[in-house]
């Protein structure tokens, strides 16, 4: 259960050693999500940074009743409403399971806890702080600097398989454009 976390955690801080992963591995929970369920509502405070095991998860807040998407989050990598995370505050965003999803969650307490227990930890926490604010900064580059075209041509890039996976308008309010002009950036292709 905890072997593609581990590989992962290995990737990022080799020196993590067997006595530091067991502190760590003793610290975390497994959630399972139906497709449709929410692991944080708009102010929910959010309390865990969450490894996603298996399955899909999607950030987005509203606007005007308009779902705004602000990112995607497959296998094998980090979500959490990272705002209300450090700061105990009610979060801003929804997170909710586009598939049903296995979880691994470390919490706020857990993770303090381990910085002061392994500081190697306090250079994990650092790169998945890193990771968490290059995939926001990223997004935001790409949407005031991109055509529609170059948006979506990006998102077949870096992330092909979202097209098979997010329903169309999600995608297209991820790339900040209408469902309809989705569709016809995809028709002259």
């Amino acid at each position: 259960m905890f072997q593609q976390i581990k590989t992962y955690y290995k990737t990022l801080v080799p020196a993590i050693t067997d006595e530091s992963w067991n502190a760590m591995e003793e610290r975390l929970t497994v959630q399972h999500l139906k497709k449709g369920d929410f692991f944080i509502r708009k102010g929910d405070i959010c309390r865990h940074v969450c490894f996603v095991n298996t399955g899909l998860m999607r950030l987005f807040y509203l606007e005007d009743g308009k779902e705004i998407c602000t990112a995607f989050i497959t296998e094998n990598k980090f979500i959490s409403e990272y705002a209300s995370f450090l700061t105990n505050a009610p979060a801003a965003q929804y997170m909710e399971a586009l598939e049903d999803c296995e979880l691994v969650n470390l919490s706020f307490t857990n993770m303090q806890n381990l910085y002061k227990q392994y500081p190697v930890f306090e250079i994990f926490g650092r790169k998945i702080a890193e990771y968490l604010y290059l995939l926001l900064s990223k997004h935001n580059t790409i949407l005031r600097a991109h055509t529609p075209e170059q948006r979506y041509q990006f998102l077949l890039d870096e992330e092909p398989q979202l097209i098979q996976r997010v329903p169309q308008y999600m995608i297209a309010s991820f790339i900040g454009i209408t469902p309809e002009h989705l569709s016809r950036i995809r028709n002259k292709r």
